[in-house]
């Protein structure tokens, strides 16, 4: 029997590290994998982690793996499945290594992945991001700092990972005023910026007096500014944009929601849907699809576009009370 331990060790350090040279976020995202994954077999097998045996972890203890994720922790059909592209990387590893647990290897390996249902994106209209942007109170300097972060993200479409990992060097704000960022797949990145974001830049710039590899959005310590904290941010000024904006009080307003925002800008702005999945950094044009879907007006032009002649525009309107609450049901 193969211990798990060796291993384990060996995937992370030579694979994921050495080989590969994966971003902190992968290992990271892995890491958190096998430690649920660990303490899950910990507690059905009472073995402690060191003392696993890859036999241990098999095909029905990584599916009861899922279930406990899917049950115990509401994790969705996206999140099972990169927890599941972690378990398979490691069995793969583990493949050519542990050639005694070839069977449970194999057995792990086959196990598929759910489908995921597809959903609307939610995004902001240049009136809900106004009452975002305005939600900042630009007299002290969080406020300050939070307007150029999202005015930033608004406008250049970036991961909330591309936008808090920015250093002052990342931003030239001269001639062709742009900003650097290394994306997914540690692919660089070069994104134009426009004269409001440049003025709020150089506006912020001044007053940090930062040296070049210094966090552009720093904390007050600062350090770079983490996912949570950035999500903290926006969820304490979702309300008060919602006091001038109603709207935004149904949408979840989250960091992902500004890169949606920027692509659908673009879109609505007659932007071609390849140029966007350049800006974007998606490696598959398929990815950008989604921005295609979102668009209703767009959707309803085309109905307009092909309705028969004799057919009045607009939508159906019920000609009484009664036949409007049949169709409202």
């Amino acid at each position: 029997m193969s211990r798990l331990a060796p291993i384990l060790q060996g995937f992370f350090t030579t694979k994921l590290i050495t080989q590969r040279h994966a971003s902190a976020h992968t290992i990271g995202a892995y890491r958190d994998t096998w430690r649920l994954l660990l303490i899950f077999a910990e507690r059905e097998t009472q073995t402690p982690p060191w003392k696993l045996d890859l036999s241990q972890l098999d095909h029905d203890l990584v599916t009861a793996f899922l279930r406990y994720l899917e049950t115990e922790r509401h994790n969705g059909p996206r999140t099972l499945n990169a927890r599941l592209a972690a378990i398979h990387s490691l069995f793969r590893y583990a493949a050519l290594h542990a050639l005694d647990n070839a069977a449970t290897i194999q057995r792990v390996l086959a196990i598929q992945g759910c489908r995921k249902t597809r959903t609307d994106i939610d995004w902001l209209t240049d009136t809900e991001a106004d009452a975002l942007l305005n939600a900042c109170d630009r007299t002290t300097w969080i406020g300050r700092r939070d307007h150029a972060i999202i005015l930033t993200g608004l406008r250049t479409g970036m991961r909330v990972s591309e936008l808090t990992s920015l250093t002052c060097a990342d931003v030239h704000l001269g001639t062709g005023a742009h900003v650097r960022c290394v994306g997914k797949g540690r692919k660089e990145r070069c994104t134009p910026l426009d004269k409001q974001t440049v003025n709020v830049l150089c506006d912020w710039l001044t007053e940090q007096s930062s040296a070049p590899g210094d966090p552009l959005f720093p904390t007050r310590r600062g350090h770079h500014m983490t996912r949570d904290a950035f999500q903290a941010r926006l969820t304490k000024y979702q309300p008060l944009a919602a006091e001038a904006c109603p709207s935004l009080a149904a949408k979840k307003i989250a960091p992902h929601i500004l890169r949606h925002s920027n692509a659908m800008a673009l879109k609505r702005s007659g932007v071609d849907i390849s140029v966007i999945a350049l800006w974007l950094g998606h490696e598959d044009i398929r990815s950008t699809q989604i921005y295609v879907h979102a668009d209703l007006e767009l959707k309803e032009r085309i109905l307009t576009r092909t309705a028969p002649i004799d057919v009045p525009p607009g939508r159906y309107q019920p000609p009484d009370q009664l036949l409007a609450y049949l169709e409202s049901l």
